[in-house]
């Protein structure tokens, strides 16, 4: 078994199970038992950001496997690219509710984390010292 495959099934597949099942499961309960008043609402975004979070997290990690970089990733930079995977779809989900999301208005926004995250990574990278983490 590969090394990358052992780590994800130890470190980010528990993490990924634990966030779908209560962030999908909450939802659920949520739309089942509850009017869509503000506190349920706010809950619905709350765990669809959690639900989508454990869903982004083995996508942004072999993401990072398939395509390496310098620094390489660690586990605290693959968790936040997922919860920007999360937060992106609770974002979408919010301005639909409003009636105001349109396909250009997600790009912009998907162009928009994506460029944060970069310029993250970007600060990352100008901090890494390959003598220190070796």
């Amino acid at each position: 078994m590969n090394n990358w495959l052992k780590k994800f099934i130890r470190i980010f597949l528990p993490l990924s199970l634990c966030l779908m099942i209560i962030g999908f499961l909450g939802i659920y309960f949520l739309l089942q038992t509850t009017l869509p008043t503000l506190g349920p609402r706010w809950l619905f975004f709350f765990l669809g950001v959690i639900a989508l979070t454990g869903v982004g997290l083995p996508i942004t990690y072999f993401l990072n496997v398939r395509f390496p970089s310098k620094p390489p990733a660690e586990e605290m930079v693959i968790i936040r690219q997922a919860l920007w995977f999360g937060i992106l779809g609770g974002s979408l989900a919010w301005l639909q509710l409003g009636r105001v999301l349109t396909g250009g208005l997600a790009l912009v926004l998907a162009a928009a984390f994506t460029l944060i995250e970069f310029l993250l990574r970007l600060f990352e990278r100008s901090r890494w010292n390959p003598k220190r983490n070796s």
